[in-house]
């Protein structure tokens, strides 16, 4: 049965997901499930999906993202609810209705609901040690984070909440989840303002956190096995805090083990001396950067003298003219200012061949007459170029339009008829 034709397993009057169909809120551990498709259509991307009867597929929402996997063997890519319906988009369309078997990444799912109680419990530890409350969360492939209604965070305080929540790991809480009424919430000590009025799924951990989520969470805090708090930054008026849990832990761990031990390889250092030797060799960079701009700038001055004693007289100064190959820019520019400071009757024009594209230099010194504004203004339009400057010095770069020589022969002779 072909997919495009418009209605190939179309339900008759069909009913949004009921709770019992949402097989993850029944068991957040079930792997594996067998249903029956109810439909299969398109949506306006022309992305094939697939409804089912039930399913354990978690849909994006509340911060957590989907669960992947595969029905009958066809990779999951994609799950949402719209409007009341669970949609699971499949890499290719079902050929014929019947019973599907569905299987979950148990890999992903585990890390979503350790990731998404860590995060409950990360929040509640800022909350109970310091009041500050949870504004957004994100859970990401790598790490997650959590905004935090503050404009500080102090390296004390994320210890402090860190310590806490590790505490709440280690002590094994059971984390139970209970759908209640509106009337039933006056009970409950809920961290943060509910968003629904009915449906309503509060995430439990006793004498500590009271929560309404719609999530997957392992059954108790031991599972999420640690947290750790890696960076934060502030994001407008609020602390965006980074972090981990469970296994991401550990990858975060050897991850940077594996680097660590790079770095002491590379820097012949002990782990614990790593800061300080790195330290020293940017140093040792800078002093050894500053002493070879001291040598360019002595040859610098060696080449101005040895260029002014090549320099062609004229009416109107002492002309000194070259073409370089690739060299630096702020080095003729450099070469150009020299020439001007150790004679005030030199009159300076330099090509710069940069392979695809030309760059020239003019400069004089307070004597002659005219102006290097104006003759950069004329040689412009030869290279299709932008410069600027002023009466004593400018500048200006373009394509390879002309040849340098070409271009340092035009230059030359605007220079001698000012």
């Amino acid at each position: 049965m072909n997919v495009h034709k418009k209605n190939l397993v179309k339900l008759i009057n069909w009913r949004p997901f009921s709770l019992k169909n949402k097989l993850y809120y029944q068991d957040p551990y079930i792997k594996s499930f067998t249903t029956h498709l109810k439909d299969q259509q398109k949506d306006e991307q022309g992305r094939v999906y697939a409804i089912l009867e039930e399913t354990a597929f978690y849909p994006t929402g509340g911060g957590q993202p989907y669960d992947t996997g595969t029905l009958n063997g066809i990779k999951v890519i994609d799950v949402e609810e719209i409007d009341g319906e669970i949609r699971h988009y499949i890499a290719q369309p079902f050929n014929e209705p019947g019973e599907i078997t569905g299987e979950i990444d148990w890999e992903r799912r585990f890390d979503h609901m350790q990731q998404h109680a860590g995060q409950h419990i990360l929040s509640a530890a800022f909350e109970e040690k310091f009041g500050f409350a949870t504004v957004s969360f994100h859970l990401g492939n790598e790490v997650l984070t959590i905004d935090l209604d503050i404009e500080e965070l102090t390296d004390e305080q994320a210890e402090e909440a860190e310590d806490l929540a590790n505490q709440i790991i280690l002590e094994n809480r059971s984390i139970e989840t209970k759908w209640v009424t509106m009337d039933e919430l006056s009970s409950y000590r809920l961290r943060k303002q509910l968003s629904v009025t009915e449906n309503i799924r509060l995430v439990i951990i006793p004498d500590f956190d009271y929560n309404g989520c719609g999530g997957t969470h392992p059954h108790s805090t031991g599972e999420v096995k640690a947290i750790k708090i890696l960076d934060w930054e502030k994001q407008r008026k609020k602390i965006r805090v980074h972090f981990v849990c469970g296994d991401r832990v550990l990858n975060q761990l050897h991850q940077k083990q594996k680097e660590i031990k790079r770095l002491t390889s590379i820097l012949n250092a002990p782990e614990e001396n790593l800061a300080d030797t790195a330290k020293k060799l940017i140093e040792d960079k800078k002093m050894l950067e500053k002493s070879i701009e001291e040598l360019k700038d002595e040859l610098v001055a060696y080449e101005a003298k040895d260029l002014l004693t090549n320099g062609k007289s004229s009416s109107n100064g002492l002309i000194i003219s070259k073409q370089f190959k690739n060299r630096s820019i702020q080095e003729v520019q450099k070469l150009a200012r020299a020439v001007t400071v150790l004679s005030e009757e030199a009159v300076v024009f330099f090509v710069n061949d940069a392979e695809v594209k030309l760059q020239f230099v003019c400069a004089k010194g307070k004597a002659p007459n005219g102006s290097m504004k104006e003759i950069t203004n004329k040689l412009l339009p030869l290279i299709n170029g932008k410069g600027g400057g002023n009466d004593l010095f400018a500048q200006g770069g373009g394509e390879a339009l002309i040849t340098a020589e070409q271009l340092f022969h035009q230059g030359l002779e605007y220079m001698e008829q000012d």
